[in-house]
């Protein structure tokens, strides 16, 4: 799976089982994951949206790498969304940036006081999340954003280390969508969280309690629909919506 000729990626990592495991922080392990080329139709991809471009960007330099997570490496509350946007995080190299999708999540950040200022553009804007931090389960832009079920389990190591290396702080999962919802599950049961049976159903506002394993505090997972431009666009999810559920992640976290 690793032996894929990537343009863009100078001194590829291993495996993302083998690599993710060894590292010590949140730094460490951004900077290996934008190394990753495990997934070969995902770096062809990724890197074909990079050469061709939208017409709206074409002056600029693409990404076109695996993104990392954003946001201060001792949060509370882990977004979890669903994968890169291929003009969106795919151009600007974080998460949610760059697109109509980034753009509702953000405001309503602001607006529940989880972010420094309502807008963003990409890295160097000044934006800086308080307490939150914004991951995915597939850190590649895959084509139709439909990631194969083979590419998020393998790109699963790098959340599972990523909510590992939270743990002395993280309070609240909160999944954006179906997908990101499924897909964080086996990530907490695997770690130091235990998953109630029969496992919780997604929905806008569903909320499970998963009692912690290591004798710490319990995680609290909540769902939302995703912030998608279908649901913004066709009301399923409102601005006010999603800043409710912020809140409620903001209060659970002890972020209030």
């Amino acid at each position: 799976m690793t032996d894929v000729r990537s343009e863009l990626v100078a001194d590829p990592v291993g495996e993302p089982r083998e690599v993710a495991p060894t590292t010590r922080d949140v730094t460490g392990l951004d900077e290996l994951v934008v190394r990753c080329t495990a997934c070969p139709r995902l770096v062809a991809w990724r890197e074909e949206v990079a050469r061709v471009k939208r017409a709206a960007f074409r002056a600029e330099t693409y990404w076109g790498r695996p993104v990392p997570g954003f946001g201060p490496p001792d949060a509370a509350l882990a977004v979890v969304g669903l994968a890169p946007a291929a003009h969106g995080a795919n151009r600007t190299g974080r998460m949610f940036t760059g697109d109509r999708s980034g753009d509702v999540l953000y405001r309503a950040m602001y607006d529940v006081g989880l972010a420094s200022q309502p807008a963003v553009t990409g890295p160097g804007d000044g934006m800086r999340l308080h307490g939150a931090r914004i991951t995915a389960p597939v850190r590649c832009a895959p084509p139709a954003n439909k990631p194969t079920p083979a590419e998020r389990d393998t790109c699963r190591p790098w959340m599972a280390r990523e909510l590992a290396l939270l743990r002395p702080t993280l309070r609240v999962v909160l999944a954006l969508g179906g997908f990101g919802w499924q897909a964080v599950l086996p990530v907490l049961d695997e770690e130091v969280w235990q998953v109630p049976r029969p496992r919780p159903k997604f929905g806008h506002r569903a909320h499970a309690v998963l009692p912690a394993t290591d004798g710490g505090p319990d995680l609290h997972l909540l769902g939302s629909y995703h912030v998608s431009q279908q649901n913004t666009f066709t009301g399923k999810l409102t601005p006010a919506m999603l800043r409710e559920v912020l809140h409620q992640a903001k209060d659970l976290a002890g972020l209030s």
